[in-house]
């Protein structure tokens, strides 16, 4: 009992430290860029406003991202780590899986085709864009007679991914207002955002979020393996069902606000696991902490890599998600064993 009870209060203790270091990337994504703002200008915009460029700054570009960046990463790593749990596959994400290109696919389409624009719209297109694809890589990794397997689901949504984006950029080479308005979403960016996209896919991943908490307890009895699950009561099928619409809302929302960005998925779930073990109920608080501290950090990161310009984040997490991705591969990929 006393060893539980310290493990708990490690992990609990370990929670509130990476909440601390969120808070600081928070500040530091609003203080740091080609302006440097310290730290009393920050809080004076808040309870002072009056009209400045460095509170203007503020208030219209440097928060709105930082918000998006943060939302954006907690959304990817639970949808990965959901995934993973569902499929028993290590290599699940959201970008792998097909999910953001697929979501993407869908806003450059209603864009080109429909005259699709605005926030609103735009997170439309995405949410239904990764239920689509979701289902997709469901059915094609379902067919031949042993069912959904790790490697199935895997080939299909690395076909689906490439096969969406290879759409998705025919789309917009060949459409230069269309190119003008999704560039930003397609190669992944949270720079010139404002609060309004954040608020429009906010509420989807605020409920979405809290679900997968309310979810980690059967997560934990479905990572037992679908028999023995089965042997307890759990009725798998609701429990996917429930965790599919979660990731959906998830990656639909983190498209919706910061494009496809790669990696985030697969990173933070192996990250999690490695500090705090396969218990569902700690995985998903510290995915979504440690998500957000990622994203976060890449990027503030992204603005001083060729300072003055810009990176966008979609390639500063593939900088950092490759190689991982390969150790990940030649580990073993395939199969989690939890």
């Amino acid at each position: 009992m006393d060893t539980l009870l310290t493990t708990r209060s490690r992990k609990i203790a370990g929670l509130i430290a990476l909440f601390l270091f969120f808070v600081a990337g928070m500040i530091c994504s609003i203080a740091f860029g080609v302006t440097n703002i310290s730290w009393r200008t920050i809080l004076l915009s808040y309870t002072e406003f009056n009209g400045s460029q460095e509170h203007l700054i503020i208030q219209n570009a440097r928060m709105p991202r930082a918000f998006i960046a943060a939302a954006a990463g907690a959304s990817l790593a639970v949808a990965g780590a959901l995934m993973q749990g569902i499929t028993r596959n290590q290599l699940a994400s959201p970008s792998l899986f097909g999910i953001n290109a697929g979501a993407a696919f869908f806003i450059v389409v209603g864009s080109a085709f429909f005259g699709a624009s605005g926030m609103s719209a735009f997170a439309t297109l995405a949410f239904i864009g990764a239920a689509f694809t979701s289902i997709l890589v469901y059915v094609l990794g379902s067919i031949g007679n042993d069912g959904l397997t790790p490697l199935k689901v895997t080939l299909a949504g690395a076909a689906l991914t490439a096969f969406f984006s290879s759409l998705s950029l025919g789309v917009l080479l060949t459409g230069g207002q269309t190119f003008d308005q999704v560039l930003y979403w397609f190669v992944g960016s949270v720079a010139g955002r404002d609060m309004n996209i954040f608020s429009a896919a906010a509420p989807f991943t605020a409920i979405a979020l809290i679900g997968a908490l309310f979810l980690a307890r059967h997560m934990n009895v479905l990572a037992l393996g679908e028999d023995v699950a089965v042997g307890l009561g759990q009725k798998t099928i609701y429990i996917k069902l429930a965790a599919g619409i979660i990731i959906v809302l998830l990656a639909g929302g983190s498209v919706s606000m910061a494009g496809p960005i790669a990696f985030v998925g697969i990173i933070v779930p192996h990250l999690t696991r490695y500090l705090v073990g396969i218990d569902y109920r700690w995985i998903i608080p510290y995915c979504a902490v440690l998500g957000s501290i990622l994203l976060l950090a890449a990027d503030i990161g992204s603005r001083y890599i060729l300072f003055p310009k810009e990176v966008p984040i979609g390639v500063m997490t593939a900088i950092i998600g490759v190689p991982f991705f390969v150790y990940i591969a030649r580990k073993g990929g395939g199969t989690l064993n939890e």
